[in-house]
């Protein structure tokens, strides 16, 4: 997919002008529509999306056609509908820059944003269906490519033995050596929630992770008030079934904000060149450039580094080749065609 050009300083300077132009000469094209004012997307679904205005009251609204996409987080210019009619709208008239967004592959509608303005990334994988670590290593090179904090949280630690926890615990102990955030949680014991409670406030977070890993139920825990559907796993696939079908802005209690987005069972990265899902994987960053060949592929190449410190176990050997695997995935999942 062709990527789109990044814009100058004064292409950006002429966006913003344009922006405030157009809000303040635009007339109001409905009676039924107040006055604009500054809000916060809350819920997305289909050709609407719900907006909080600054008091914290919510207001169904369309979006212009002239905007490209909306998503929970962004901050926006909106009006309001004034109508007693329901079927009267407000209108969302602007999205203003996001200072960060998460976005996600799709292989027909091309790169899709999923939230906006956020701090970190709750990355939940569990033990039910299974637990991933090459899944966990997919979200993370997400994560860094687009520089927001990752913590990884470990759900349903209830269903495991001592000997298998400890199992569990070791696989994990490679994130933590190289500066990840690692939780272990579980909904029924209380394990873990009050600690992830503290890494939620005051901060803007979103929850990811494949289905039926106990996102929305961290996320009852976390906020009762919520009440987010909890889904079973599938006798047929063993994979979590889909509860979360739109993406919603809830409001953490001690303050900040929680994003609870809808499941998605793999998080493909074949929108990102080949060099970026190389700088994903933070502990090869030390080695990068010093290759004996310009174009090495990190395999088996001569005089390649990161693998000179596979062997000298500078670097975790499972983590290298869940490197290679998602290398070698890349054409597999890219659409044979592009978008503009």
């Amino acid at each position: 997919m062709a990527k789109k050009p990044k814009l100058t300083h004064r292409q950006k300077r002429q966006v913003s002008t344009n922006r405030s132009k157009r809000l303040a000469q635009a007339p109001i094209e409905h009676d039924h529509l107040g006055v604009a004012q500054p809000g916060l997307v809350v819920g997305r679904f289909g050709k609407h999306a719900n907006v909080e205005d600054e008091q914290g009251v919510q207001h169904k609204c369309h979006i212009r056609r002239t905007i490209n996409s909306v998503v929970c987080g962004d901050s926006v210019v909106f009006c309001p509908s004034i109508s007693s009619e329901p079927r009267d709208l407000g209108v969302i008239e602007i999205v203003h820059d996001r200072k960060t967004v998460l976005t996600r592959p799709d292989f027909y509608d091309g790169v899709k944003p999923i939230a906006a303005n956020i701090d970190q990334i709750i990355i939940v994988s569990s033990i039910v269906p299974t637990l991933s670590p090459h899944i966990i290593d997919r979200y993370l090179v997400a994560c860094e490519d687009v520089q927001i904090q990752p913590v990884i949280v470990v759900n349903k630690m209830e269903l495991l033995n001592e000997e298998d926890r400890e199992m569990v615990i070791e696989l994990l102990t490679i994130y933590h050596e190289i500066g990840y955030k690692v939780l272990l949680t579980s909904c029924v014991t209380g394990e873990g929630i009050d600690e992830l409670a503290k890494l939620l406030t005051d901060n803007i977070s979103v929850f990811v992770g494949q289905s039926g890993v106990g996102k929305s139920s961290l996320v009852n825990q976390l906020l009762p008030e919520a009440d987010e559907v909890v889904g079973d796993i599938s006798d047929n696939s063993g994979l979590g079934t889909h509860t979360t079908t739109t993406a919603k802005l809830l409001h953490f209690t001690q303050g900040g904000d929680v994003i609870d987005s809808p499941g998605v069972r793999e998080f493909s990265l074949w929108h990102l060149p080949e060099e970026q899902i190389t700088r994903g994987f933070i502990e090869f960053r030390d080695y990068l450039g010093g290759c004996k060949f310009r174009d090495c592929k990190h395999g088996d190449d001569p005089g390649c580094l990161i693998r000179a410190a596979v062997i000298d176990g500078d670097i975790d050997e499972a983590r290298y080749e869940s490197y290679h695997k998602i290398i070698d995935s890349m054409d597999d999942k890219r659409p044979t065609y592009s978008k503009s």
